[in-house]
């Protein structure tokens, strides 16, 4: 689970609520919040939680423009030296806006080198074109999809991916081997179909194939992260919240079973499978 999903509570209830929720890690955006920041703290409540971080999230939002200052090159090298303090091995960053011409025309020279300075995966999130006045706009440099980009390894979000009107199962195939990260969510629709924000639905709950491309990662033996990144913030109480999280969890763990099931199923069950695929269980 992300952090960002009960933002803007604090590290603590997020492990808390994780925890309870069923979730197998964690992953830890970088805000303005100090916690978010020093690798003591964040390694205590994983520890004390039995929540393993996973993934640390750059600090890359327009809310965190003074974190560990201005430079993003800082920035990035800053998040990869906290995700190896903390014990995790891959770290989410998105690409460029335009206006960072300097540190754009770097971007993945910069990825590149910072992974194997550290040790760690860098994944480039794919993001969507901005819109005003009725026209998209190219918001980010070298552009908002790492397809078109030479990074080795690329962050699928499902919500961003329905702003882009991007197929998500095609997306992920685009990908290959590529794909490393996954951030569960869903949306509803393009920019310009009526939709200008970044909406973060539960899984199920939009109009991505999400479902299908979980199931098409595991049929394959993909070994990367699914890591949810829904919005909970109209949850009108912390039951609520529980249960949007709860509800995650088991979508997730619906559709990145099969394989498994499969395999830990006895001869006679997948003898069973093969005469009567539709029946109930």
């Amino acid at each position: 689970m992300s952090t960002t999903c009960v933002y803007p509570l604090e590290p603590e209830h997020a492990f808390r609520l994780a925890k309870e929720a069923g979730f197998d890690g964690i992953e830890i955006m970088v805000t303005q919040e100090v916690t978010t920041q020093q690798a003591d703290g964040l390694v205590e409540m994983s520890e004390r939680w039995e929540l393993p971080i996973l993934s640390i999230h750059a600090p890359v939002l327009l809310l965190t423009h003074f974190v560990w200052g201005r430079d993003p090159r800082v920035k990035l090298a800053r998040t990869a030296e906290l995700t190896k303090a903390v014990g995790a091995d891959a770290v989410v960053v998105h690409p460029p806006f335009r206006w960072q011409a300097s540190y754009a025309l770097e971007f993945l020279s910069i990825v590149r080198d910072l992974s194997a300075e550290h040790g760690v995966e860098i994944a480039v999130e794919n993001m969507f074109p901005w819109r005003a006045a009725g026209r998209n706009m190219k918001a980010y440099m070298p552009g908002w999809d790492p397809r078109d980009m030479d990074c080795d390894a690329v962050t699928l979000d499902f919500s961003h991916a329905a702003l882009s009107g991007v197929n998500s199962l095609k997306y992920a195939e685009d990908l290959g081997d590529r794909l490393r990260h996954v951030h569960l969510c869903d949306g509803s629709g393009a920019i310009g179909e009526g939709q200008i924000f970044d909406e973060h639905l539960l899984p199920g709950h939009g109009r991505e194939p999400v479902a299908e491309t979980l199931r098409m990662l595991t049929d394959r033996g993909w070994d990367g992260s699914v890591v949810a990144e829904i919005n909970t913030r109209k949850a009108r109480s912390e039951a609520e919240r529980l249960d949007m999280l709860r509800e995650t969890v088991a979508f997730a763990r619906e559709h990145t079973a099969t394989s498994d099931a499969r395999a830990h199923e006895s001869p006679l069950r997948r003898a069973i499978d093969a005469i009567l695929p539709g029946r109930q269980r």
